[in-house]
């Protein structure tokens, strides 16, 4: 599994540094994503040598400035994997590319005095679906392509559902994280008329942890159908402190302030994690 989930993971971190850096204006971000997304159909990487190199001069974090410099490396490993490896990869990150894509035109014009929140259910789980339950598919179609019945002998079409279900549940708990953050920058990826009600925010917030929750169970029952342990471990452990994270949040009702779980919460976690047993999903 390491060499597709490593390849499909740098690219990943790659074009969401394309789609987060604030100081570039949108029109040039989604440039670079378009030329990205074409690059891993094949069509060329003329794209990097135009724009990539100033913008990555502007990265101010180290690790994504190296990132993006050495981002032919990321390709070439794309195409030493197995055909069926770099299509799951190429698919995946598509859809991420089209989730931050969707992201950048939605809140373009977003600030604080004038919010832009999201108009339903459908999209808040499009979005989620798009940049992070796509993933809990690609983890599964790449276990089974490299690992087959040595990954999980459930049935793949309920794993994967069950891993979607997971990834959309680990955004949604980034989603409520960032709620404040997001609210002073004018964004909002809560559905919501009204952003700036305060009370209407609170009961919206509530009710989405308690989804968030469902969701992170779906974590715990896919580690569970796996059938080595160092996978069932690193599966299990972004539930685990999925769980944490939410139980933080539930305990500031205001949502007022960023929470982060502890670094011994985090170790104990790991720990959990290493003992995971398979079979019945345990509390």
């Amino acid at each position: 599994m390491r060499p597709a989930t490593a390849t499909g993971y740098l690219l990943a971190r790659a074009s969401d540094t394309l789609a987060d850096t604030a100081e570039v204006p949108v029109d040039d971000r989604l440039e670079l994503l378009d030329g990205f997304a074409d690059e891993l159909q094949g069509k060329g990487a003329e794209w990097r040598s135009r724009k990539l190199r100033t913008f990555a001069e502007k990265q101010t974090h180290a690790g994504e400035r190296v990132l993006l410099e050495r981002l032919d490396e990321c390709f070439a490993m794309l195409g030493e994997l197995d055909g069926l490896q770099a299509d799951a990869v190429r698919e995946t990150l598509a859809t991420i590319i089209s989730g931050q894509r969707l992201d950048l035109l939605r809140f373009e014009e977003a600030s604080r005095l004038r919010p832009v929140a999201l108009k339903s259910e459908e999209e808040l789980e499009d979005y989620c679906y798009r940049v992070a339950g796509c993933v809990g598919a690609f983890w599964t179609r790449i276990g089974l392509l490299t690992m087959g019945s040595r990954f999980s002998d459930s049935n793949p079409d309920d794993l994967r559902d069950l891993g979607v279900r997971y990834g959309m549940g680990l955004q949604l708990v980034n989603i409520l994280r960032d709620l404040p953050e997001d609210l002073s920058n004018g964004r909002c990826y809560l559905p919501a008329s009204n952003p700036s009600d305060r009370e209407g925010m609170i009961s919206q917030r509530k009710e989405w942890l308690d989804h968030a929750a469902v969701w992170l169970e779906s974590g715990r029952r896919y580690s569970s159908r796996l059938n080595q342990w160092r996978v069932r471990a690193a599966s299990v452990l972004p539930a685990l402190i999925g769980e944490d994270t939410v139980a933080l949040l539930q305990a500031n009702p205001e949502g007022e302030e960023k929470v982060k779980v502890t670094r011994k919460k985090v170790r104990r976690a790991a720990w959990r994690a290493c003992w995971w047993p398979k079979g019945s999903v345990r509390r």
